[in-house]
């Protein structure tokens, strides 16, 4: 497998939070290289993370979950044609695999053929890391999150979840902290109140929050963020088009948070798009880095399941975007006067 590679200069660094760690503000989503939605096809998928890591990204986020472990080993093998690049590695914990079972339906289109079992004790969080140790060939990790521990995975089990969750995979990281395997821990979720929740119950030093802070609609904005600030904690933010209607605009079947978009948010994304197209910024360029402009955001992460993709987002977070944009979208009551921009 010939992998190839392109270089750029190297993107913007912020540190993450009291881990101290230093991270591009663009960072690697590898879901869609676990073949979300469709499967992508090996050197596709190397080559695709090999892009990233060339140009200048230093965060790779990964887990079990996507692929039932296929996004961990592609990671690892285009880490592996990289040796003098150390990026930074996040994984995520709450299910471990089950290779003894077929991989039942999901949302991923292909992955390895192993169950997942959901597992937030102690034991099944160790077990998931020494798993994901073994997929990306890594003695070390630098930040794991207990992953999808909100309502919109767990529904009426969540508070059984979360407790486990507190007393078992807590205990085990903060175990796995204090001996050097991880440099931090802390949680990925979907739900605002849930990262803010976790991070008061915890000693947590990075979140992960998926769709709760973008151009469409800012809930962590009132208390999650300004905790984080307050705490040191480390921001991750992933979803950031909302699950793509803010990349593809009002479009027939355009999808926000995982459906289809009801009508009230087909036409408050139109309304933003009506703004930026008389700026001439594409929506998806003013959406990646509108969420850049707050304090508390170290980093946030993309998907791509294409090399080209890779070097598009690149491109738009390049592009300079005039603040008068911004000014238009609060003077039209599309963004809050309060909420910081770029």
């Amino acid at each position: 497998m010939q992998i190839s590679s392109e270089e750029s200069p190297p993107l913007p660094r912020r540190i993450l939070g009291r881990t101290g760690l230093e991270v591009s503000v663009l960072g690697f989503g590898s879901a869609p290289v676990g073949d979300l939605y469709r499967k992508v096809d090996e050197l596709t998928a190397v080559e695709t993370i090999s892009s990233a890591l060339s140009n200048g990204v230093t965060l790779i986020d990964t887990s079990p979950f996507y692929g039932s472990g296929l996004s961990e080993h592609r990671a690892g093998t285009a880490l592996r044609h990289h040796p003098g690049i150390n990026p930074v590695l996040s994984t995520k914990v709450g299910r471990y695999a089950v290779p003894s079972k077929p991989c039942p339906g999901s949302s991923f289109a292909g992955g390895l053929n192993h169950a997942l079992q959901i597992d937030y004790g102690y034991d099944g969080v160790m077990r998931s890391i020494e798993q994901s140790l073994l997929r990306i060939g890594v003695n070390h990790l630098d930040i794991v999150l207990v992953h999808d521990l909100d309502r919109y995975t767990h529904g009426e089990k969540l508070e059984v979840y979360y407790r486990n969750a507190l007393d078992g995979a807590v205990k085990a990281l903060t175990e796995l902290r204090e001996n050097g395997v991880i440099r931090g821990y802390g949680v990925g979720v979907n739900e605002a109140d849930m990262a803010e929740r976790f991070a008061r119950d915890t000693d947590a030093d990075a979140i992960l929050l998926a769709g709760r802070y973008s151009l469409l609609e800012q809930p962590a904005m009132e208390s999650f963020l300004p905790l984080a600030e307050e705490r040191n904690i480390g921001v991750i933010l992933g979803g950031v088009f909302n699950s793509g209607i803010l990349a593809t605009g009002p479009i027939d079947g355009a999808r926000y948070n995982y459906s289809a978009a009801p009508p009230e948010i087909l036409d408050r994304v139109g309304k933003i798009q009506a703004v930026c197209e008389r700026h001439s910024i594409p929506l998806r360029r003013a959406a990646l880095q509108f969420v850049l402009g707050h304090p508390a955001v170290s980093c946030l992460v993309l998907g791509a399941e294409k090399p080209e993709e890779v070097r598009s987002q690149l491109e738009d977070f390049a592009t300079k975007i005039p603040a008068e944009l911004w000014a238009e979208l609060k003077h039209e009551g599309l963004l809050g006067e309060s909420i910081p921009t770029p």
